[in-house]
Formats: C-alpha cells, structure tokens, sequence
C-alpha cells in the first residue's frame, strides 16, 4: 500500500498571501479563496498548506529533534525536564511497547493576544511577537539543549495558532457569519503537542530499559513478542489517545481516525536515522538521530478522500505547515468544510527511521452547543454513502474497497457519537469513548 499509494500534493498558500487574505480590507483574487475552500471542502481532501512562515523553519529544527530526546530519557530525567519547562504527557510513558511519545502543553491566546486580535491591514505580518530574546537564545541551546525548550514550544505554538485564526476568518467570509474564528476565540486555548514517533530500534531499547521481571527465557519471550507488538501498529491517534489495533494494517503509527476539533496544524515532519546496533547505556547517554531524508519523499501522512473513494499519502514542500480540518468546523460550517480521515504509516523496512513532529489542536469552547439542523446526512452517517460508492466501484478495485469498507468498521460514524444540542465537551468525551473506550474524559496537561 505504500509504493502503490496515489500522492496527494497539497494545495499551497504562502503566509504572506494568508494573511492579505484574512484581511477584511482585501482587495485581493478571489481565486485563492475559491481555491482554499475547494480543498477544504465536501469536494476535496481537508488539507492544505502553509509556505514560508517568517522563523518557523528555524524553530521546527530546533524544536523536532528535542521530542526524540525527552522519548529516550531516563524516566526521571524526563519527568524533571517536563516539569521545568511546564509540559505534560497525555501519553503511558511507562509503557515500554508504546509507538508514540508526546509531550504537551496548553497554549494561551492571551498570550499573543494583541497580535492575534489586530487584523492586517496591508499585508504585512500580524504575525505573533517571537519574542527578540527566544529567538536571540536558540542559537546558544546546544550547551544544553532543553534550555529553551518551553519558550520555543510556544512560539511555535502561537505562531501555528494565529494562522488557524487566519484560516477560520477567510473560511467565514466565504461561509458567511464569524462562526468559526469566534468559537476559535472563544475557546482561549489550544493544545500543542511534541510527537516522537518511535522506530523500532527506539522502542526495542526503551523494552530493554525497562524493569526486568523473570527467567531470561521468559524476558526473551517477551522481547520477541514486543517486537510483534510494534509490527501491528499504533496505539495512538493525533488527538492523543491509545486506539485498538487492527490487523488489515499492520504498519501503522497512528490507527485511521477523524480530529474532532476545528483545526488541526502539523509542521512537516522529520526524519531521524538511528544506529541500527546500540546499547541501552549509549542510547540514553547520546539520544540524537542524524536528520535524513523522507525513504518515500512524502510526509507518511494518510488520507481518505471520501469523494475519489481512494486512500492518499500526503506529500508538502519541506518546512511548511499542514493544516487539517475536524469535526467540529465540520459541523459549524455546514458542511462547508470536510473533516479529514487519517492515519500515519510506518516506512516499511526502515526499522531505525523515526519521525517527529509538532502538532496544534483549535478546538471550540467546551461549552460550545452543537446543531444537526441542516447539516449534511452524507457526513453525518457518511459509511452508508461510502459503502454505496464502493459497491458501484468494487469490480474496478476490489483491494481499495476492501480497505474502505475496514476502515468503516474501526471508525465510529458521526451520527453514533454527536446529537443535536450536544457542547463540546459531551461530543469530545463520547467520541473519545467510542473510539477507545473507558471515562472519555480527556488530559488537561
């Protein structure tokens, strides 16, 4: 599925070009307007992306190698960095067989606020305030390269927040109304995440740093069986959740999944090669990976486009952001926006290639109410509508139906898990429970 998978090359807009854009004194083409909704609409994918951000490209080197670095921490040295620099895990860290590392934060808008609330005027950045002594500071972090780990979380943070203020405003001024920026607003808060996706030398070491109980007959077993574990797939999905396995896909990071808030941004992620022989001891006193190249030239990002009935992997120009659209602009929108299906692959045969990634959720207010009223039934119960389009499709692919009526079976339709007049809250909790089970209450870290 990976060499044969179609290529999606997103649709790019320049920052500079967004923010004119989102600017309500624009007298800008309508053409790029057309052009972001087309993508972001029932028609397209629910992607796009965003070139040459001013300092993210500095940031995102900087930032990405550090998640790799936290994930192959002693237990307690991670848990004392996390602290000092305000951040939580929403994920097991304990678990020696997880494929994931994240490491989070809650970031404020009031803490770009003045910029975020000024709207261009002529065309030149709104951009949020980098603050002169972050930026002056990141170059000196190698002496010890978590010095400036929180101040570099949030200005890259921020600065993905204000172009998802961006976004929503050019969307609303096409839909009409100011539903999603202001339900943005009103929410004061989004959630960035630090993602280490382990290879497998990563997560053979952290098993065999873990504590040992046993025979060493039996510790063997269980390192042979840890490894089969890692074969099957994630245990994670991008809202931060562990996901059940399934076995048509068998190498995946993350399992096929929708977000479920309005936003999601993505920087373009990096690769790390690792030493395919190490020690326990070397690993965690010299955790760096050498930078490499994509083994694929694409972002091992996966989509399903529900109108193509075609699973896609998703290629960026290097250092762009990749935004994605959830549920919840889904929702609001109409159906003017498409919440995109997703997972992330594995690179088949390349056991030592990580990949690490900085990600941001906007989300609504938990308070936020929900309404159904017209809303689309195609998104609402969109498996009756997909398996319809498979079935006139089956004698042309039969391997591609297969996977899209299997991935129907692990997602949860809409209508299963969002009613009319639900907040927020009550839709992120059911869905989180449907998808994973337990409470569905989520992490405040």
């Amino acid at each position: 599925m990976e060499e044969g998978s179609e290529i999606l090359q997103l649709y790019e807009i320049q920052y500079s070009d967004l923010l004119l854009l989102s600017s309500s004194s624009s007298s800008c083409s309508h053409y790029q307007e057309k052009m972001i909704m087309e993508n972001l609409g029932p028609t397209g994918p629910g992607l796009l992306a965003i070139t040459n951000v001013p300092d993210a490209s500095l940031l995102r080197r900087k930032l990405l190698p550090l998640a790799r670095k936290l994930a192959l921490l002693s237990p307690d040295d991670r848990k004392r960095i996390l602290r000092d620099h305000n951040l939580g895990s929403d994920v097991p860290l304990k678990n020696p067989d997880r494929n994931v590392s994240s490491f989070a934060m809650q970031l404020k808008y009031a803490q770009g606020t003045e910029a975020i609330e000024s709207k261009p005027s002529d065309g030149v950045g709104s951009h949020l305030n980098l603050e002169n002594e972050t930026m002056g500071r990141i170059s000196d972090i190698e002496d010890d390269v978590f010095d400036n780990l929180e101040n570099m979380f949030k200005a890259l943070g921020l600065c993905m927040m204000e172009i998802g203020l961006c976004l929503a405003r050019i969307c609303d001024m096409a839909i009409g109304g100011n539903e999603l920026e202001q339900s943005l607003l009103e929410s004061c808060a989004a959630k960035g995440r630090l993602i280490h996706y382990h290879s497998m030398v990563d997560s053979l070491v952290l098993r065999e740093a873990g504590p040992k109980k046993g025979s060493s007959k039996r510790n063997a077993n269980n390192h042979a069986r840890s490894k089969e574990n890692l074969l099957k797939g994630a245990n994670l999905d991008t809202n931060g959740n562990e996901v059940r396995l399934c076995e048509i896909h068998p190498n995946l990071w993350q399992q096929w999944h929708y977000d479920y808030g309005i936003f999601t941004l993505l920087t373009d992620p990096m690769f790390l090669l690792s030493s395919h022989r190490t020690t326990v001891k070397s690993e965690f006193s010299n955790s760096s990976g050498q930078e490499c190249a994509s083994p694929s030239g694409h972002s091992y990002l996966q989509v399903f486009h529900p109108n193509k009935n075609k699973v896609l992997m998703v290629k960026a120009s290097p250092e762009s952001f990749i935004v994605q659209v959830g549920e919840s602009a889904d929702i609001l929108s109409k159906g003017k926006l498409r919440s995109t299906l997703h997972c992330v692959r594995r690179p088949a045969r390349f056991e030592n290639i990580s990949r690490e990634t900085f990600v941001v959720f906007l989300q609504p207010a938990w308070s936020k109410t929900f309404s159904i009223s017209d809303y689309p039934m195609e998104h609402y119960n969109p498996s009756v509508h997909h398996l319809e389009q498979a079935e006139e499709h089956y004698f042309a692919d039969q391997d591609q139906n297969a996977l899209t009526q299997e991935i129907q079976k692990i997602v949860p339709p809409l209508s299963a898990r969002l009613k009319d007049g639900m907040t927020f809250a009550e839709f992120s909790r059911e869905t989180t429970k449907q998808y994973y089970g337990g409470s569905g209450l989520q992490s405040n870290k």
